[in-house]
């Protein structure tokens, strides 16, 4: 058999042809054993994404609550992977951890808002207008005018 690899043609520096069978006696070399686990990363990907949402999504509060939850959760598995050495990305799971925090921030501050301005003597008469209204679609843009107007006039002092 003459070709590369074949020391009789002078080649001896390239490795032999292989057929991709082991001869008799000749079994698999060191590094040709099984590769490794490719590295985990859906925990910190995942984290990335919801802390996006939640982010992206605060206002809806729901969105905010429920991304940022899960984006903390997610970000915090995929950072315990990372220091096991099973995951290549504790970065993204920093991230989707930071990320997730603020929109849960966020959306737990809008309500804390929303519940000020509903107990406020604007938000109490703007509850009352919309009892009163009866269903009105006219009623009750005049009510919500009458709250902007409201909370307007208090933020200019």
């Amino acid at each position: 058999m003459n070709g590369p690899g074949n020391p009789r043609d002078g080649d001896q520096h390239r490795p032999p042809v292989s057929d991709g069978q082991n001869r008799p006696g000749f079994g698999r070399g060191p590094g040709y054993g099984a590769t490794a686990a490719p590295p985990r990363n859906g925990f910190g990907i995942t984290a990335l994404v919801l802390g996006l949402l939640a982010l992206l999504l605060f206002w809806t509060v729901v969105g905010g609550l429920v991304f940022g939850i899960l984006a903390v959760i997610f970000g915090l598995l995929g950072r315990a992977r990372a220091k096991r050495g099973e995951a290549t990305n504790g970065g993204l799971s920093v991230a989707g951890v930071v990320l997730g925090v603020i929109g849960l921030l966020a959306a737990i501050g809008l309500v804390a808002l929303f519940a000020s301005l509903l107990n406020s003597p604007a938000g109490q008469n703007y509850q009352q207008c919309n009892q009163q209204s009866g269903g009105d679609p006219a009623k009750l843009q005049q009510c919500f005018s009458d709250f902007g107007n409201q909370v307007g006039s208090h933020r200019g002092r």
